[in-house]
């Protein structure tokens, strides 16, 4: 079909196509990953956020492009998991940018968005790596950009070559994608959405929103302080959406301020997002609907929530929150697999902890609902992983509390940051010292290889153990447990002084006390300490300090 321009209805056909063909092949798209680990999703997150993308503009009618991409921007953002998650939602926001305001679109103008989108995408990374999903948005612009075709479907056609030669690129620009035999997973997560969206267009495709299971989202384990139903003064949690001017959201605040507690008043660009607790919601929402249009709107009965929660406690370990007069000084939000490391992070305080990690990383809302719910004046969040991060900072400056990103990539560093956290000290003095506690934190980790690959020069069979420092590959072997031997070697130095183990869901409590005493014994001059992680896909996480 030919194409002169194109409108808010083709667009969303295109970009609900793209998403349905990426979540079909996430798999493939994981199973790109460099490292012949188990715990590769890029396809997983890039996926999860295009779906939370086009989950927002689901059911639209606007024929105008810009608003169609406006609302699938904002989508995109909120939905952002992992680090290609967080880059796919730039790329989005950046080629909205390009069609703001526009009804529709011809060739020129679908141009000008995606060199916008291919500009969000280096801006948003502080060191833009080539060979990776930047590559190839890039040439997707340069390739729109050189094509004289003045029919839409044929520039996006052009602009998808594009982006398959340079995806086919990628091993050339990054040396670790060569040795694994493999192409960008970000950059194919890309193409394969282009290529929807391009199969939209040329076929005339009327999209439909499938339901394509593409894995099991994070979210915030909480739990429910042990009051009873009286002590709760306002019943019903409420959470909606205004579709308004966020530049109203302070004068909203001030007209149900008095209806109830617990209240977070957010604007952003064109919505306002309020969560309230209130013993009349009818009135709540009264109010809400003179400022816009309503939108998500969520009660939930709290007493009786309180009261199920009350009856399965003693069987699940919970976070607990409560709910305080006054804002406390510090809050904590953080990230982890496995009951044991949740344990060990609530004893030490934590008011959230968002389970993900490795295989499942929280969006930019997992995320920042948790730091919506926490009356603290000053937050921290730990992401304890580097996938995490992007998603975590996405929060902090959507957020309007004081919120401190402290980069951590490990759990150990996460643990340690938390257990060396000074309450009495200032914001800014605990900040520099927790960015100072994570460069003495050494992380080493044993895990099972995936797939047949060779790295560094190090054959590497399916089913192989694989000891990590820092993330790299540094022992194989056949045993977990003297490939666990190995890496503390690699880690240990004259100047250690402490060792830490935590054990996964597939060692026994029997085999982790064997290990430690041949730990001790190897290692005499460190003091050890165990600990049950439960962590999955990872036999053991080690540090040394």
């Amino acid at each position: 079909m030919e194409y002169s321009m194109i409108n808010g209805q083709h667009f969303y056909n295109m970009v609900v196509n793209g998403s349905n063909r990426l979540a079909e092949q996430s798999d493939f798209v994981n199973a790109l990953n460099v490292f012949p680990v188990p715990d590769g999703d890029t396809g997983t997150n890039m996926s999860m956020t295009f779906k939370a993308a086009v989950k927002e503009i689901e059911g639209i009618n606007s024929k105008s492009i810009g608003e169609v991409s406006k609302k699938l921007a904002k989508g995109a953002l909120m939905g952002a998991r992992g680090n290609s998650g967080v880059i796919l939602s730039q790329i989005l926001r950046g080629i909205s940018k390009g069609l703001q305001g526009k009804d529709e679109v011809n060739a020129k103008d679908f141009t000008i968005a995606l060199r916008e989108g291919s500009e969000a995408a280096y801006k948003a990374v502080m060191r833009p790596t080539e060979g990776t999903i930047l590559s190839v948005i890039r040439a997707t612009a340069e390739s729109a950009e050189a094509s004289k075709a003045e029919d839409v479907s044929v520039l996006l056609k052009e602009a998808t070559e594009g982006a398959k030669v340079m995806l086919d690129k990628t091993p050339d620009l990054l040396p670790a994608l060569k040795k694994a035999k493999v192409v960008d997973s970000g950059g194919m997560g890309l193409y394969i959405i282009l290529k929807g969206m391009l199969e939209a267009l040329e076929e005339g495709i009327i999209a439909e929103v499938k339901d394509i299971a593409i894995g099991q989202g994070g979210g915030a384990n909480t739990g429910a302080k042990a009051t009873a139903d009286e002590d709760i003064k306002f019943g019903y949690c409420t959470e909606f959406i205004i579709l308004g001017d966020a530049a109203k959201a302070k004068e909203f605040q001030g007209k149900i301020e008095s209806l109830g507690d617990s209240m977070i008043v957010v604007g952003y660009e064109d919505v306002i997002k309020c969560h309230i607790h209130t013993n009349d919601p009818g009135k709540v929402l009264s109010n809400a609907v003179l400022f816009g249009e309503l939108s998500k709107i969520k009660i939930d009965n709290m007493r009786e929530e309180h009261r199920e929660l009350l009856m399965n406690q003693q069987e699940e370990g919970a976070v607990e929150v409560s709910e305080e007069a006054e804002a406390k000084k510090y809050g904590f939000v953080t990230v982890a697999m496995g009951n044991g490391i949740t344990n060990i992070f609530k004893d030490l305080g934590v008011d959230y902890v968002i389970e993900g990690g490795q295989t499942m990383n929280p969006s930019t809302q997992d995320i920042l609902d948790c730091i919506d719910k926490i009356n603290a004046e000053n937050i921290f969040v730990l992401p304890n992983n580097k996938n995490i991060i992007m998603a975590a900072t996405q929060a902090r400056e959507i957020s309007d509390k004081n919120v401190i990103v402290i980069e951590t990539k490990t759990i150990p560093q996460g643990i340690t940051c938390l257990s060396m956290f000074n309450r009495d000290a200032d914001v800014e003095t605990n900040e520099q010292e927790l960015n100072e506690l994570i460069e003495m934190v050494k992380t080493g980790s044993v895990t099972y290889a995936v797939r047949d690959t060779e790295m560094d020069g190090i054959e590497i069979l399916e089913g192989n153990m694989l000891g990590l420092v820092e993330g790299k590959i540094k022992e194989v072997g056949e045993d977990k447990f003297e490939v666990a031997k190995k890496v503390l070697d690699n880690m240990v130095s004259d100047n250690s002084e402490l060792i830490t183990i935590f054990y996964g869901a597939d060692v026994s409590e029997e085999e982790a006390n064997k290990f430690v005493e041949e730990v001790e014994e190897a290692h005499e001059d460190c003091d050890v300490q165990l600990y049950k992680g439960d962590q999955p896909l990872y036999y053991f996480l080690m540090s040394v300090e």
